[in-house]
């Protein structure tokens, strides 16, 4: 596989593909509507209403966490997961400016 030429682009672009990628499978979509929806739980409720299986739900939590769209807090033997708030509404903010770029105007912008 080749080199990804992310010195091409400027640290905003390259943060929001980061995050884009973050949340790029379905899994990770539903695990962040559940959090949304639930404000916390712990893997285990990711498997009960998913229906995956506990690895596959730990490795798309860790790739949530790794991108910093959610925390975790050590209860017991147990982790529990919530939206990082602040790194959220980043994350909202970056995909309005993109959005935002079209305009509202109803020429048709296209070739």
């Amino acid at each position: 596989m080749g080199v990804t030429r992310t010195d091409l682009f400027t640290v905003s672009q390259n943060e929001l593909a980061d995050l884009a990628k973050a949340i790029g499978h379905p899994a990770r979509v539903a695990i962040l509507e559940y959090l949304l929806e639930c404000n916390s739980c712990i893997n285990g409720d990711l498997v009960h209403e998913l229906g995956l299986a506990q690895a596959t739900i730990s490795q798309h939590l860790r790739e949530l966490k790794l991108a910093g769209l959610i925390k975790g807090s050590i209860d017991g033997t147990k982790v529990n997961y919530c939206i990082h708030r602040e790194n959220w509404l980043l994350l909202q903010d970056k995909f309005q400016q993109l959005f935002g770029k079209l305009g509202s105007g109803t020429e048709d912008l296209c070739c």
